[in-house]
């Protein structure tokens, strides 16, 4: 039986956090403008009336759309928050690695996100511009925190001037966080990739052992080698100057 909102034990996120404090071209990154976060459908009313109040105005979501049907936007839509469905893949089982036990590579996963830039190009440059008008602060996630909204972290930074060693370091911070990650995802994530023929506990135990920062590194130098610039798939799908310039003021103010 396919698992709903109504049946799935609401949880804490746990990869849930803010950009602020990151470097970027005339300071630092505030606090408040943009949070990066695993599955928000599926947190408690207490977290999303914590993130409400906290200053939360719109929720930009990465999942494809059976991840998005199996528990829809869940607490937060029950409050004047701003919701935007750009899935950037069409399906989970585009970025799962080919096996019966397959093995998490980190420069093949790098390769996936670059090719997920350039496909996803135009939901990419949308989230920026959401990020740009929103009156408040945009949670963007997927259902990790990990890969799609990793890829759409380093775009926001790349947009606002941070480094390559920022931007690599933000995206490495989640693997402290992956056993609890694997672990919350299972009511929802497993059921789907059960159907796929593939094995969430099977996965969690087959990362290997180099630093996951390899991925992120592989994504920048492959999308350089292609088009010069990082950015320059987004700014073909119509992120303009004007919404990097608006988001770096609102990433100062």
């Amino acid at each position: 039986m396919t698992a709903t909102i109504t049946d799935i034990e609401l949880s804490a996120p746990v990869n849930l956090r803010d950009l602020g404090g990151i470097p970027v071209e005339g300071g630092l990154l505030r606090n408040g403008l943009a949070l990066r976060a695993d599955d928000l459908s599926v947190i408690t009313d207490e977290d999303a009336r914590t993130l409400v109040e906290g200053g939360l105005a719109a929720v930009i979501d990465l999942r494809t759309k059976d991840e998005a049907a199996l528990t829809g936007r869940g607490p937060l839509a029950g409050y004047p928050v701003a919701y935007h469905h750009l899935p950037l893949m069409e399906s989970i089982s585009a970025g799962m690695p080919d096996g019966d036990a397959p093995v998490i590579e980190h420069v093949a996963m790098g390769m996936m996100y670059a090719r997920m830039v350039e496909a996803a190009a135009p939901q990419l440059a949308s989230a920026l511009g959401i990020i740009a008008l929103a009156p408040g602060a945009t949670a963007f996630h997927c259902a990790a925190g990990r890969d799609r909204t990793g890829v759409l972290a380093a775009m926001l930074l790349l947009a606002l001037g941070a480094t390559d060693d920022d931007i690599v370091a933000d995206y490495a911070r989640t693997h402290s966080n992956m056993a609890a990650v694997m672990q919350r995802m299972k009511p929802t994530m497993g059921a789907l990739m059960a159907r796929l023929g593939f094995d969430l506990d099977a996965m969690a135990v087959t990362f290997p052992d180099e630093p996951m920062d390899i991925s992120m590194h592989t994504m920048l130098a492959r999308l350089r080698e292609r088009h010069g610039d990082a950015l320059a798939p987004l700014r073909a799908a119509g992120l303009g100057a004007d919404t990097i310039a608006r988001l770096r003021h609102r990433a100062l103010a």
